[in-house]
């Protein structure tokens, strides 16, 4: 079909716009169209039996159809078929015809546009023959580099006479960037536009004999031929040719000379170790599976702040004043703190170098949520140098604390030493925390390494298996907690000095809670003071049934629960102003009380004696009792006690069964069963049938949870002289002591938590041990020794005396 068939150019017709390529007069294509001004502009032509031009989008700008988002010469032809698709695009078969030049487009009818024919300007055949003898060469060339070249294409342009012809084959099969096909493409002077197409075969056999020396000198540096690493290996001979592959140098550069920097503030091994590293990582093949090792070996060095240290001078007024703001009592712990910091800034003032670095790492002891780690804390605060926290408890594996050797996959610094990239600083606070949890197995023992770690004249040295080299750690600033000090090595405790912090007496609760905790959580929880009223006896309330524990933890998650509650109240009610929280209604916060110490029984009992337990929570009081059964003189214990409590209630009965022969514990005669008795009833009986007819159950309540410890000896043989001769115990009187089979009583500890429960539970008297009377009752808080007498016994004859009716 001809274009003399239609209207005569110039004339408006339909216009497409493709996106990809430029379609030529002698093509026959399928187009895939889903923009609706193209859809228009086909069933335009079909409608009016017209043609059209089909254009192409710059570069950028697909999918616009505006003045300049398309370029002005395109392809004019007729549509042979259109077929409609399911998803809304259609396909449609174009028929190029001549090429034309868009003269007019008007973006308010954007489907039709006014399009004359492009001439050729007239040219010297002969002159166009010999360009096109040199364009034919240049095309074989190319086709014997390129196998993708079209093999027939050759013999086409051979047999063919129409320059236009050949120049539009030619182009057609070309892959050049859009703005240069255009250029080929709207040329009409037919011999330049042979030349162009000339230069860029020229540029394109040049282009594959470059690929193909690079390909060829990848392939005489690889054994076999792996499809990833030989891709890695063409990019980086691509980017030698180009002159681009200088990042790795600029790497080694800036590792040179941040080396350089530290040098003067790091060990001499430590510089050369890393240097040497360096050097080595400079001469290594980037994609080397040990250059990223070593390039991680390297950073991680040069992370550690060496030279790096807080400049803020020790001020022990500093550490008081922050200790004092963020904690109420703890006046011993306190105490010692501040001596330790006073002595460090003495020998600072005074220039001692040899011993600023030196004295004793202070360990924190106490039950949990007293304030162990917020101590190190307000320390950190003081000083205003980084806190670093390593959490020891159940590090079993030595390597955690000491870091791996490199030649083990995934190796890394110790913690410590990450510790001091993470603080940024040479000289930071460090807490050790639960020192007591460590443990031992077959990948070494990290009590090991804290021996060296904490011992002043061997950390300035401390050698870290990962780095290779030794490491000061002397200026860091140890804190040191735990919980149970038995737990702790005997070498370990020697590089320390412990800081008891015992429990919380209800009192000093009552002030955390109201100067520390609750402006606080009211805080966190957006809430003002004058939204929300709490009176006194609400929160002794909260202190004695809401929460069992040494510390304060659990009683801020109180106050926690309590807030959240009062914040959605007064979300939800608008005209509710202030939330009064009292006794009266506390229970609609918090349910019914889940904690309560029993209090002292108004009655004497026989066989029921108040002993004095610690535990991780602080202290309680845990009764003792025991019943007589007609039997042989067994014994049986209850209670899920432990082995030393269970030989503690043997060593009980055999005391009593001493002082019962011994007449120092009378038996009633009337007690012993008539069936005992011999005929003459008048006549007395040896006081050892009562232990020798009957036998002793004895019974330590709550069976659920375990109890061990030699502090109840004297309560269980109490109860058992009690039981066996039928007189009461007074009900407001409570012990605790350890009892030798001599009938000794020996000291115990933990003395101030179980005086607490003791005073918790309205006890009037304490029985304890003469040494802890001597040397602990300094430590008890003083309005437990105001609301209890407390008793110093030596023996178990005094324990009777004391506490049977």
């Amino acid at each position: 079909m001809e274009l003399e068939n239609y209207d005569k150019f110039p004339q408006d017709i339909p216009l497409i716009i493709e996106d990809e390529i430029f379609l030529y007069p002698f093509m026959i294509a399928p187009l895939f169209l889903n923009s609706d001004d193209n859809i228009s502009a086909v069933e335009h032509a079909i409608e009016e039996n017209k043609l059209v031009i089909v254009a192409v989008s710059k570069q950028g700008k697909e999918g616009k159809r505006e003045d300049d988002s398309f370029y002005d010469v395109g392809v004019v032809g007729n549509i042979m078929r259109k077929v409609s698709l399911p998803d809304g695009k259609i396909k449609v078969l174009f028929q190029g015809l001549s090429k034309g030049r868009i003269n007019q487009f008007d973006q308010e009818q954007p489907v039709l546009c006014n399009v004359d024919i492009l001439e050729n300007k007239p040219f010297e055949e002969e002159s166009v023959k010999s360009v096109i003898s040199v364009l034919v060469e240049q095309v074989k060339k190319l086709s014997r580099l390129n196998s993708k070249f079209p093999a027939d294409l050759i013999k086409t342009i051979e047999e063919n006479d129409d320059a236009t012809r050949i120049a539009d084959l030619i182009s057609s099969v070309l892959k050049v960037k859009k703005d240069d096909a255009y250029k080929l493409f709207a040329q009409t002077d037919i011999e330049q536009r042979l030349l162009d197409i000339i230069e860029v075969i020229k540029k394109e056999i040049e282009s594959f004999k470059i690929q193909k020396e690079i390909t060829q000198k990848v392939n005489s540096k690889i054994e076999k031929t792996h499809k990833d690493y030989f891709l890695k290996e063409q990019i980086k001979a691509i980017n030698k040719e180009l002159g681009t592959d200088n990042k790795k140098d600029e790497e080694i550069k800036a590792y040179k000379k941040r080396l350089k920097q530290l040098k003067p503030h790091m060990p001499k091994d430590g510089y050369k170790e890393t240097k040497k590293q360096v050097d080595k990582l400079s001469r290594m093949h980037q994609d080397s599976p040990d250059a990223s090792l070593l390039q991680t070996y390297i950073e991680q060095v040069l992370d550690i702040p060496f030279g790096e240290y807080s400049d803020e001078k020790i001020s022990v007024n500093n550490v008081e004043k922050q200790l004092n703001k963020d904690h109420y009592s703890l006046i011993k712990p306190k105490e010692r703190i501040l001596e330790y910091f006073a002595v460090k800034q003495l020998l600072e003032q005074r220039n001692i170098e040899d011993l600023k670095s030196k004295g004793t790492v202070l360990c924190f002891v106490g039950p949990p949520g007293v304030g162990k780690t917020s101590l190190a804390n307000s320390i950190s605060k003081a000083l205003q140098r980084p806190l670093v926290r390593v959490a020891l408890g159940g590090m079993e594996d030595v390597n955690e604390l000491r870091g791996h050797r490199r030649t083990y996959v995934g190796a890394m610094p110790g913690r410590l030493v990450k510790g001091l990239v993470d603080a940024k600083k040479m000289n930071p606070v460090m807490v050790l925390d639960e020192i007591d949890k460590l443990g031992a197995n077959h990948r070494g023992d990290p009590t090991a390494v804290m021996l060296e770690v904490l011992d002043p004249e061997q950390n300035n040295e401390f050698r870290d298996l990962y780095l290779n080299f030794a490491i000061d750690l002397s200026q860091i600033i140890f804190v040191s907690t735990a919980n149970d000090i038995r737990r702790i090595p005997p070498a370990l405790k020697d590089r320390m000095e412990f800081i008891e912090i015992s429990s919380y007496t209800p009192n000093e609760k009552y002030h955390i809670a109201k100067d520390y905790l609750i402006p606080q959580e009211l805080v966190k929880h957006g809430l003002n003071k004058s939204e929300i009223s709490l009176s006194k006896p609400t929160i002794e309330m909260i202190i004695a049934k809401y929460t069992r524990e040494a510390g304060v933890r659990n009683l801020r998650r109180v106050f926690s629960k309590l807030f959240r509650k009062a914040a959605k109240k007064l979300l939800t009610d608008d005209k509710l102003e202030k939330v009064s929280i009292s006794t009266k209604n506390l229970k609609t916060y918090l349910d019914n009380p889940i904690f309560e110490i029993d209090p002292a029984d108004k009655k004497n009992s026989i066989g029921i004696a108040n002993g004095l337990a610690w535990t991780a929570v602080g202290g309680d009081v845990l009764k003792s009792e025991a019943i007589k059964l007609k039997g042989k003189g067994m014994l049986s214990v209850t209670g899920n006690l432990g082995d030393v409590m269970k030989e503690s209630s043997r060593i009980s009965y055999s005391v009593v069964k001493v002082l019962i022969d011994k007449g120092a514990l009378e038996i009633n005669q009337d007690i012993i069963p008539k069936s005992f008795k011999e005929k003459d009833e008048d006549t007395k009986l040896d006081s050892s049938e009562v232990y020798k007819r009957y036998d002793i159950h004895l019974h330590i309540p709550e069976g659920a949870t375990p109890k061990d410890g030699p502090s109840a000896g004297i309560t269980m043989a109490l109860t058992i002289a009690s039981i066996l001769s039928e007189r009461e115990i007074k009900s407001d009187i409570a012990m605790t002591g350890e009892l030798t089979l001599s009938g000794k009583v020996l000291p115990i500890g933990g003395l101030k938590e179980k005086l607490i429960a003791a005073f918790k539970a309205k006890m009037t008297k304490a029985l304890i041990p003469r040494k802890n009377f001597e040397r602990d009752l300094e430590d008890i808080p003083e309005e437990v020794k105001k609301a209890m007498e407390l008793k110093p016994v030596d023996v178990i004859e005094d324990v009777l005396k004391e506490a049977l009716v």
